[in-house]
């Protein structure tokens, strides 16, 4: 395992799991929580679950490392619009896994250039990508002109 020298630490708090409450310590984020009728939970209006949180922070962090990569190659893609998929379900060794589907569309750079960029943020830049490795299947679809 790779260790790392901070630069940020952010902290949260959930209290109650799935079906509670979640904050950052400087209040930025907050959620409430609720397990969806699909896994057997109330699926209650206007809550989220510990996925739309995983899903907002990898497409902001991939869209962050693609834009590191590009300016680095003289590219502009800030215009890049990552959408991330976020999914669970039961793992064939038992608990559950995740799975993501990555969309990464910029019209302002060639399929090929963009297909190369998205390549190298997730090899070697996302702290996401370093993470989910080897441990949760990660797909991409990448849209270019």
């Amino acid at each position: 395992m790779d260790s790392i020298k901070p630069l940020v630490t952010v902290t949260a708090t959930a209290t109650g799991g799935r079906n509670g409450h979640t904050e950052s310590s400087d209040g930025l984020v907050k959620a409430d929580l609720s397990v969806p009728k699909e896994m057997g939970g109330p699926g209650k209006p206007g809550t989220a679950t510990p996925e739309h949180l995983f899903a907002a922070g990898y497409a902001a962090c991939f869209g962050g490392a693609l834009d590191f990569v590009a300016k680095q190659q003289k590219k502009d893609a800030t215009k890049a619009k990552v959408t991330c998929a976020a999914s669970i379900g039961p793992r064939e060794g038992g608990g559950f896994g995740l799975s993501v589907k990555m969309r990464i569309e910029d019209k302002s750079l060639k399929q090929a250039d963009l297909a190369a960029l998205v390549k190298e943020a997730h090899d070697k830049i996302c702290p996401y990508s370093h993470a989910t490795r080897n441990n949760v299947d990660v797909q991409f679809e990448t849209i270019g002109a």
